[in-house]
């Protein structure tokens, strides 16, 4: 009899940590890697947001807190809801975990039995259908394609859905591809969920803040405000404020939902970081005037990345609306042989090819569920991301 729980076994360590450790390993014995495959933003946390947490250092706000966030930092969820998406909340209905990890993991362990089922679109984070296998459920895999952008339509998702499901997993800005669901888009799914009162949306809003070209991101209950009842609106201050290490995510739904994540919440890790909340709260709301120029730093990566790859032979690479990553296709480059005489039979063969042979880290497209693909990520320097794309055609280039 195994020692470990037969649950761990049906699941895998998040690709995206593996191979980022994998370079550092690479990099620590002295190889020149170009690291693309954290989904971290290379700038600092914003002066206001670090002196806010210094102040309630200063103050003493280092103790317990409530097991799911303090007064002031719900409160200011319930202000950026209204703010930005005209949506009304109270602090009962919003939920402050460690990073928007805990607060989706919460949702599910609070919510899934055996034989429940979880609609999620591929590609999707790699973390979504672990989550939902730790916590008893059935991940049910809906394939968009490069034709429709990495986007899903209202038929795909009428397709997946069955008496079975309970949650259907929605994420715009995506990782890893970067499509943005326009409204109307949007509206076509969330008439989808209409027809079916019995599935619940878990709606992942992490890059709602980091959308290019005149791309207004907009959230499902917003479009359809019939779902606000069955709807978990989740966010962090991850990405938009520079805050990764801070680990605050939060969510925003029904008061019993959110009551049943707080148990989940109060028996497994208890508060998130109190010097975290407080810088959160400064998060919301402060000063939002660094979220443009950061928009236009990382659009012009963007726009330098697609150039670059899109100049390659065998790639396709589509341009995304937001967050900060691309997703190119490699269909072009299957069956052919690397310098070193490996054989590219996967995106998987590639990634590793290019980390071992170009020094350049990528994670590969079967982690997200959809290939032959893989997903860079450009919140890196100019120079970093030049000399990266510069590897990769010089190494797709080596191929035959």
């Amino acid at each position: 009899m195994s020692f470990l729980s037969e649950t761990l076994s049906r699941v895998k360590p998040s690709p995206t940590i593996a191979m980022t450790a994998k370079a550092a390993e690479l990099k620590a014995a002295g190889r020149d890697v170009i690291g693309l495959s954290a989904g971290e933003p290379d700038f600092d946390t914003p002066q206001n947001i670090k002196d806010a947490a210094v102040a309630a250092i200063a103050a003493g706000k280092t103790k317990y807190t409530a097991p799911d966030g303090i007064p002031e930092l719900k409160q200011a969820v319930c202000d950026k809801m209204k703010r930005d998406h005209g949506l009304d909340y109270t602090p009962a209905q919003v939920s402050v975990g460690t990073g928007g990890k805990q607060t989706l993991y919460n949702a599910l362990m609070a919510t899934l039995n055996p034989g429940d089922e979880v609609v999620i679109p591929a590609p999707y984070w790699v973390s979504y259908p672990d989550m939902v296998l730790l916590a008893g459920g059935t991940p049910v895999i809906a394939q968009t394609s490069l034709q429709t952008n990495f986007k899903l339509t209202a038929d795909q998702l009428e397709a997946a859905i069955t008496p079975k499901t309970k949650w259907f997993i929605f994420n715009s800005p995506s990782n890893p591809t970067g499509a943005g669901y326009s409204k109307a888009e949007l509206k076509a799914l969330t008439d989808v969920l209409m027809r079916h009162p019995h599935v619940w949306v878990m709606t992942d809003d992490m890059y709602e803040h980091l959308a290019y070209d005149g791309f207004e991101f907009c959230t499902p209950a917003q479009v359809e405000p019939a779902l606000y009842e069955r709807t978990l609106t989740c966010n962090g201050v991850s990405k938009a404020y520079a805050m990764t290490g801070w680990r605050i995510g939060y969510a925003a739904g029904p008061e019993k939902l959110i009551a049943a994540m707080r148990k989940v919440q109060s028996q497994s890790t208890s508060n998130p970081c109190s010097v975290s909340q407080w810088a959160a709260v400064e998060a919301l709301n402060g000063t939002q005037a660094f979220l443009a120029p950061n928009n236009e730093t990382f659009k012009r990566r963007r726009d330098l990345v697609v150039s670059m790859l899109s100049e390659i032979e065998g790639i396709s690479c589509p341009v995304p609306e937001g967050a900060f990553y691309v997703y190119p296709s490699i269909a072009g480059l299957i069956g052919k042989t690397t310098p070193a005489g490996k054989l590219i039979e996967t995106d998987e063969d590639f990634a590793t090819a290019l980390l071992e042979e170009a020094d350049v880290a990528v994670v590969f497209g079967a982690a997200f569920g959809l290939s032959p693909n893989f997903r860079v990520s450009y919140a890196t320097s100019d120079a970093a991301l030049e000399e990266a794309c510069r590897r990769i055609q010089s190494f797709c280039a080596s191929l035959t």
